[in-house]
């Protein structure tokens, strides 16, 4: 038996393997049992290889169920691997930058052929178009993570303001901008002045079983302003139909109608941000937009004690990083699909490309040759199967499996694992068929009070999904109630930890500083929750039975 999984969720995992009735789920059933778990987090599957969408969904279901679980014992060192990873992109980046060099040179130069230079022209061109003028004077906002001097839970908007500002050296023209802000003057009457840094620190986040994914933590005031002008640049995206709030969905339904029709390709890159060099961006933007980012920007990484000249132009992490690459991604694509191509069969969210899948071939040397790597097993430019942004369709039908990311040791945690396998079977009674075992064994691991309470997928992971005869329903007042196992308690921070300047300055950047920060609808009662306080990330630490309105 593993040690790093309740009973019934271990119980569920082998049922499920065995239902699964297939070659690779019994593989993955005598590795589990064997505790093999390197081969298991390692496993990998073809969609190219099957002629069926049920059967590559059950193989599937079997290869990633615990690809992502966080306490999946391997041996890999996943920091190492983010840490080696980190290198090994600024490699890639200082070799790009050199063969880029001539490049960033508006005159000509004979060093590559003229096409290239054509090709860059109409690149830059249609950055230019899609920014528009760079604008001198942005409103700051916060982000919820971490910064370089803000660490762990004490991350929240109020404690950011109540620290001291950091900045880096070539970021000082914003010091002049920032010292109008309420923060501003929160920090002087605590007699805290900015002090500079000379870049981010490198930290990672888990991402699977076999690595964890390296991130960059900015110093405040950068990021104060990196996240304002990512939100220009993903205003002017959308000017021109590329919505980056709404990206996802979009991505989704183009990828399920390319799997029948494979009139488009979809394309994800290894390492995206890492690997987007200086030159390539010195290239690509305006004078006025590449000076401005690259003040912001963080030059140089603590890594392992020690500040490393960056390569790369900016990392995850920073505020501006993600509507950057799809600026560059879209715009070097554009170059070669025609301007009138985007928004109609090219869209860009993030590092996740589709594309009409003629062109594929040429924009993929072309990355290449930018520095980029096309991650072979998650790009598909031909075949029925194709993903993008958390969607996978095998000839227009879903395939995705449920990934079990965490230990489901709390009812709310099981709830989610049998909720995860039910929604991966969508509205396939067949499916349900190979996950019902699994299902009941998580369910038999909840108190009897909890496993009663069914529901809509409507409300989430607040209910056990289920048919709509067997949910638990009250009705007041022409509304209908559903019994749920929602969070009734949070950590919070109480205002009077702060100063009045701060909890002021808070409530002018949108942080709630009323009596009421989150509320529940009980019959007949408005339940308050953490009045009086400010909610971090990751802050429920309680939950019990009760009621929220329906329909």
């Amino acid at each position: 038996m593993a040690d790093f999984l309740p009973h019934a969720a271990e119980k569920a995992i082998l049922r499920l393997y065995e239902d699964l009735g297939t070659p690779r789920s019994l593989a993955c059933f005598i590795m589990y049992k064997n505790a093999e778990w390197d081969q298991l987090a390692t496993l990998a599957i073809n969609p190219n290889t099957y002629l069926d969408p049920e059967a590559y969904w059950r193989d599937a279901m079997a290869t990633d169920l615990l690809r992502k679980l966080d306490s999946l014992p391997t041996s890999i060192d996943r920091k190492a691997v983010a840490e080696e990873s980190f290198l090994a992109c600024e490699r890639e980046c200082l070799r790009t930058n050199r063969r880029l060099y001539s490049l960033t040179e508006l005159t000509y130069s004979d060093s590559y052929p003229e096409g290239l230079h054509e090709f860059f022209a109409r690149a830059r061109k249609i950055v230019s178009e899609i920014l528009g003028p760079c604008p001198d004077l942005v409103s700051g906002k916060f982000g919820p993570g971490a910064t370089f001097a803000d660490r762990g839970l004490l991350c929240t908007v109020p404690d950011k303001m109540s620290s001291g500002p950091t900045f880096t050296p070539d970021a000082w023209p914003f010091l002049f901008p920032w010292t109008g802000t309420l923060w501003a003057k929160a920090s002087a009457s605590s007699g805290k002045i900015p002090v500079s840094v000379q870049g981010n620190r490198f930290t990672t986040v888990p991402k699977d079983c076999t690595k964890f994914r390296g991130i960059a933590v900015e110093p405040s005031i950068n990021q104060f302003y990196q996240l304002a002008y990512g939100g220009v640049i993903r205003h002017r995206l959308g000017r021109i139909g590329i919505n980056l709030s709404a990206g996802q969905d979009i991505h989704r339904r183009l990828a399920c109608e390319a799997s029948t029709e494979g009139y488009l390709a979809t394309l994800d890159l290894s390492n995206a941000s890492d690997t987007i060099c200086k030159n390539l961006v010195k290239i690509l933007l305006p004078p006025s937009w590449y000076e401005c980012l690259d003040s912001l920007r963080s030059k140089k990484t603590l890594f392992k004690g020690k500040f490393l000249l960056l390569e790369k132009f900016s990392s995850m992490g920073n505020g501006f990083t993600f509507e950057l690459e799809t600026l560059i991604f879209l715009s070097l694509i554009a170059a070669i699909t025609g301007r009138e191509s985007i928004g109609k069969d090219l869209f860009v969210f993030g590092d996740d490309i589709i594309l009409p899948t003629v062109f594929s071939k040429d924009v993929i040397s072309m990355l290449s040759f930018c520095g980029l790597t096309v991650n072979k097993r998650k790009s598909f430019t031909d075949g029925n199967f194709r993903e993008s942004c958390g969607g996978d369709f095998f000839k227009g039908v879903g395939v995705r499996p449920f990934f079990l990311k965490d230990s489901p040791n709390e009812p709310q945690q099981l709830i989610a694992f049998a909720n995860g396998l039910r929604r991966a079977c969508g509205n396939s009674f067949v499916r349900r068929f190979f996950v019902n075992r699994a299902w009941l064994c998580l369910l038999d691991g909840l108190p009897s009070s909890i496993r009663s309470l069914r529901g809509p997928e409507e409300l989430g992971d607040l209910v056990i999904h289920d048919d709509s005869d067997r949910w638990l329903t009250r009705r007041r007042h022409g509304i209908r109630y559903v019994k749920v196992y929602r969070p009734a308690k949070f950590r919070k921070v109480s205002w009077k930890h702060f100063r009045p300047d701060v909890t002021l300055a808070s409530a002018t950047y949108g942080v709630p500083s009323g009596t009421q920060l989150r509320s529940f609808r009980s019959i007949g009662t408005v339940i308050k929750q953490n009045s009086g306080g400010v909610i971090p990330r990751d802050s429920v630490t309680g939950y019990k039975v009760g009621w929220v309105a329906f329909s």
